[in-house]
């Protein structure tokens, strides 16, 4: 039997790191080697992220798995250099360039953000050889609110993604994405791209045991309690574009508020930063309708990974938020299956994650065009809201479309990425 392939993933966060795209390149690292391909993960360690630690994530790594740590710069104050890409970009590059040549990697492939990890690829190709791949988590050239007002922060971080990106990409021989939307301005910015890259989206995909790792901690949730209510989460961050949505459907259940007497929309890990529990996000909006604390609840601070799952199982259903971005595909998507609560989703009507819940028969969703065809989600909440309440009342989880959702399983989406990998030149 020929030996596996070896696969360097360069990722500056990895758990015991909270962020959620910790998880990408974890279940990636996860089921790489039933495909073929023995996976050595380069990351910073944990004495220098800035975020909390959730040493419950090392739970989840298999024992055997591989992983290396460098140093990084430590954060000054005044904070100028936050970003753990920059903070340890030359440590990792010089041990990158060693593990490549001492273990005779085959392909080297980069999660981004960090954004700037990305620059290690061409640098790692030029001396040693070996091709490169840049998976998009995130679009790294992207316009937030505030980008186009001059010298502004947002304003130099989208004309230095700008620079950079063209340069990171320019010898790149794979560039996938969780969706092709995060990477296919990539491609027409660079038409070169085409003829020299493979291509390939490949979603979140679920984990069913990190559920059954809940039961075996015995993890109790303790941001709110059971009542007699209809309890909905949300749990995640709120991007930029997403609270056009949301105003939306606040907007309707301050008008129709006697159908929302028994209801609860809990809203964890939306605010400003994960560490700071007063960084409202969600509060304001809900006292703009005086919803705050009937119907609308928030908890700020982000919380342990299995927290959240924990929370969710002891949710009554799981309320998904999209953005007014077509690319954007929430992960969250495939924790609210596994945790076997009905799904309320609203979301872009391109997302992927409308097909997912769909086809699986998991929940309603109200899904809509984008920024211009916001009134559509005003105008159709409440029908949707009486289709949930009907799908509530007759939900069994064991009539969700398994053999459907299987297909967006993290083992599943890693296949994908095995036979991408196995389609390039090495």
């Amino acid at each position: 039997m020929p030996a596996n392939k070896k696969l360097l993933i360069i990722s500056p966060h990895y758990p015991p790191s909270n962020l959620a795209a910790v998880h990408r390149s974890r279940l990636f690292a996860q089921h790489l080697p039933s495909f073929g391909w023995e996976p050595i993960v380069l990351t910073v360690h944990e004495d220098y992220y800035e975020e909390a630690l959730d040493h419950n994530l090392e739970r989840l790594l298999p024992k055997e798995q591989r992983i290396e740590k460098v140093k990084a710069w430590r954060v000054t104050k005044p904070r100028l250099i936050g970003d753990i890409g920059l903070r340890a970009f030359f440590q990792l590059r010089k041990r990158a360039v060693q593990l490549v040549k001492e273990e005779r990697i085959d392909f080297v492939y980069i999660p981004i953000p960090s954004f700037y990890a990305a620059l290690l690829g061409p640098y790692i190709k030029r001396k040693t050889g070996v091709a490169y791949g840049i998976d998009y988590i995130d679009p790294w050239v992207h316009r937030f609110p505030g980008s186009d007002r001059l010298f502004s922060r947002h304003w130099f971080s989208t004309q230095l993604a700008q620079w950079l990106e063209p340069k990171a990409v320019k010898h790149c021989s794979l560039i996938t994405g969780v969706a092709q939307g995060y990477y296919e301005a990539v491609l027409q910015r660079n038409p070169q791209l085409r003829q020299q890259c493979i291509t390939g989206a490949m979603p979140y995909g679920g984990e069913a045991a990190d559920h059954e790792k809940v039961k075996e901690l015995s993890l109790t949730p303790y941001l709110f309690q059971k009542n007699k209510k209809l309890q909905l989460v949300y749990a995640g961050a709120m991007l930029p574009k997403a609270y056009q949505p949301l105003e939306q459907i606040l907007q309707v259940i301050a008008v129709n508020r006697s159908h929302f007497e028994n209801v609860e929309f809990h809203f964890i890990g939306t605010g400003k930063t994960p560490n700071d529990p007063e960084g409202f996000n969600i509060k304001p909006l809900a006292e703009k309708y005086s919803l705050w604390e009937s119907v609308v609840f928030e908890y700020p601070k982000r919380i342990p990974y299995l927290d959240v799952l924990t929370h969710l199982e002891a949710s009554d259903g799981v309320f998904i938020l999209g953005s007014t971005e077509a690319h954007y595909t929430p992960s969250k998507t495939y924790q609210a299956v596994l945790s076997k609560k009905p799904v309320l989703a609203v979301l872009n009507a391109e997302s992927t994650a409308v097909e997912v819940l769909r086809i699986a028969n998991a929940g309603e969703v109200l899904d809509f065009a984008g920024e211009n065809d916001l009134n559509t989600i005003g105008n159709k909440w409440m029908s949707c809201w009486e289709r949930y309440l009907d799908f509530y009342k007759k939900f069994d989880p064991h009539n969700v479309n398994r053999e459907v959702f299987n297909r967006y399983s993290a083992r599943a989406v890693t296949k994908e990425l095995a036979d991408l990998l196995n389609q390039i030149p090495i």
